[in-house]
């Protein structure tokens, strides 16, 4: 073993030397800054400036080598080795006359320069190499900007690009090949569309619609397969003995997480995991399937541990229970992260009591249908205070392979309070556990309201929420773990008409 590790030795001392010796990509680094930078300056929710792009990605390289030092005055930006001066260039200045792409470019022109005169000086940065780099720079940029901004790698992007292939209603997921072209079916849902067709475990996929796909070309494998329900995609197919067929698949609506109904007597429970492109289906189908049967006397929307998914659906599902109205909107700098998402339809529970309820893992578009239906007194909210996760992402896509994940808009409650940071508070707090759960429901059945002035204090808000403000509102009823007798109670209290009303937000 150790002649082996001798051996093994001088080429590895030879690819670090090559490592540590390699020129800056200086090209290769302003293209995908710029594009970066030419995004976040159109398109982000907060607005930044050249010179803060500049300042803030020069602190990526104080993180990979803390030797370095950048100092900013109002006309110059000076990058320090140490006590040495490696370079000082004027601080970026935008143009009225200029767009995103042209501000975006002088930055990361700025930022490229600096980050050339460091790699020189730097055996650190050049260690880490150009993709730690890339990486560390968005980084520090997003930390000024919000807290569910990022840079995601070419490598991690490329492996949720082939974890989607084969969602798009097909019922197959493919994985590269190795050795050879195409790509290998790895994973077959029985009762999908694929498997109807004919498909099989191990066969290759060598073509999709007549494209030929590359060894390893899963992101273009994705992109093929995504389409609408009730389309045909042909695929070219190797088998046993390279055999090869041609296949047929008509494209059906992914099932996803499944909306779980249960019903206890006369109250229907909907327990609804995550929001995918069925979910409002689901929850109509559920709805009407439970009336049809017997009438029932409340429902009960359990959003407990659900993280979110897609915000039209969120919006949908609030049109199951909701008249004309506002259900929320969302707000940003750029012109398209700017929208009022309404419903209209009638309620399709006419009127039945409503109880919603929340823990601390409920997040996203599940808070946003929680806060919606209380907002508009449709729904008594009942659990912990939720995670406060009000802001929208978009996704950027960048010359390296790598995506921004990046923050374009915030979400806005029907009663004009955001979200982010806040998250909702329920009429009837469980946080403090089943005696204190008892508590409240008797307070409400007696006319009071516990929750009443942290509700009102919290509808109150306008952004910018102050962050003291935000933490003293969530503990009022501090964010918690799902509790096994919240059922119980939601349905007590959906069955109580004084105490669902003294639930409700106002």
């Amino acid at each position: 073993m150790l002649a082996v590790l001798l051996l093994l030795l001088p080429g590895v001392v030879v690819a670090q030397e090559a490592v540590r010796n390699a020129p800056y990509p200086r090209d290769e680094m302003r293209l995908v800054l710029g594009a970066g930078f030419a995004a976040i300056l159109e398109r982000h929710l907060e607005a930044a400036t050249p010179a803060d792009l500049l300042a803030w990605g020069l602190a990526g390289l104080v993180q990979i080598d803390p030797t370095l030092r950048a100092v900013r005055t109002p006309r110059e930006v000076t990058l320090f080795a140490g006590e040495r001066r490696l370079l000082a260039r004027p601080v970026p200045v935008a143009s009225v006359n200029e767009g995103p792409a042209a501000t975006g470019g002088a930055a990361a022109d700025a930022l490229t320069l600096f980050q050339q005169a460091a790699w020189a000086a730097s055996p650190a940065l050049r260690s880490a190499g150009a993709p730690r780099l890339i990486a560390a720079s968005f980084e520090a940029v997003f930390v000024h900007l919000d807290p569910f901004s990022r840079y995601v790698t070419p490598e991690e992007a490329q492996a949720a690009r082939e974890r989607r292939i084969g969602e798009a209603g097909l019922g197959l997921r493919l994985a590269p090949s190795r050795p050879g072209a195409g790509a290998v079916i790895v994973a077959l849902n029985p009762d999908g569309p694929a498997a109807a067709a004919g498909l099989s475990l191990g066969e290759r996929v060598l073509a999709i619609d007549g494209i030929v796909l590359r060894r390893r070309d899963a992101g273009v494998a994705a992109g093929l397969l995504e389409g609408p329900a009730g389309t045909t995609v042909t695929l070219l197919v190797e088998g046993e003995r390279r055999r090869r067929r041609t296949v047929a698949v008509t494209r059906s609506l992914p099932i996803g997480s499944p909306v779980a109904s249960e019903r206890i007597d006369d109250v229907l429970v909907l327990r609804i995991p995550s929001f995918t492109a069925q979910t409002e289906r689901q929850v109509s189908a559920a709805v009407l399937t439970a009336t049809a049967e017997r009438p029932l006397r409340a429902i009960l929307l359990d959003l407990r541990g659900n993280r979110g998914g897609l915000l039209a659906q969120a919006a949908a599902v609030a049109d199951v229970f909701l008249g004309d109205g506002e259900a929320f909107r969302t707000i940003g700098r750029h012109p398209e992260a700017s929208r009022i998402y309404a419903t209209g339809r009638p309620d399709m529970a006419e009127g039945l009591p409503l109880v919603v309820l929340v823990d601390g893992r409920t997040a996203s578009s599940a808070e946003i249908l929680a806060a919606s239906l209380g907002d508009r007194g449709r729904a008594a909210v009942l659990g912990t205070g939720t995670t406060g996760k009000g802001l929208v992402q978009l996704v950027v896509p960048l010359p390296d392979g790598g995506e921004l994940l990046m923050s374009w808009s915030r979400l806005v409650m029907p009663a004009g309070w955001p979200l982010q940071g806040v998250g909702v508070l329920p009429g009837l707090c469980t946080a403090g556990g089943a005696e204190a759960a008892a508590r409240n429901l008797a307070a409400l059945r007696a006319g009071a309201r516990p929750m009443g002035p942290a509700q009102a204090r919290q509808r109150a808000l306008r952004h910018p929420v102050p962050m003291a403000e935000a933490e003293a509102i969530r503990a009022l009823c501090p964010a918690g773990d799902a509790r096994e007798g919240d059922v119980a109670v939601a349905r007590a209290l959906a069955l109580d008409q004084p105490a669902l009303a003294a639930a409700l937000a106002r």
